[in-house]
């Protein structure tokens, strides 16, 4: 299944610490950038942060049950494949990141049995990464 790379720009007001996050924490090739905003390659996507003053979601998420966690929200991330997610955990981990929801498998045994983590980028922003065994499992109710 071929994808499009999505286009997502995000408030941030600390620009020199998102910078630091996306690119040397996410490990993320940085593009074009400006005094006021930085390109991204997210994944094979293009994100773009704008330094901007602080929302009211990056000061407190709104928070929905799903699976016993309470899921920050609004929040973005990418669907990894499952090599590539357990990469990335392991890599956050040992950076001692500090997450919303630690690493796991969500519906465990269940249709829509996927990896999961969130965390906040140092602005707030909530962020979620997934993959599944069975990327057909993505829409599967």
């Amino acid at each position: 299944m071929a994808l499009s790379p999505f286009h997502l720009a995000i408030p941030v007001y600390d620009l020199a610490a998102a910078r630091h996050f996306y690119g040397e924490v996410f490990g993320c090739p940085e593009g074009r950038s400006s005094d006021h905003w930085v390109d991204f390659d997210f994944f094979g996507h293009q994100l773009v942060i704008h330094e901007a003053p602080k929302m009211a979601h990056q000061e407190a998420a709104h928070r929905n049950p799903v699976d016993g966690h309470d899921v920050p929200v609004p929040h973005f991330g990418v669907v990894l494949e499952w090599d590539t997610w357990q990469a990335l955990a392991d890599r956050l981990q040992s950076l001692q990141t500090a997450f919303v929801i630690e690493p796991y498998v969500r519906f465990k045994g269940q249709v829509g049995e996927q990896a999961t983590m969130f965390l906040l980028d140092p602005c707030g922003n909530a962020l979620e990464f997934k993959a599944f065994k069975d990327i057909g499992q993505l829409f599967a109710k």
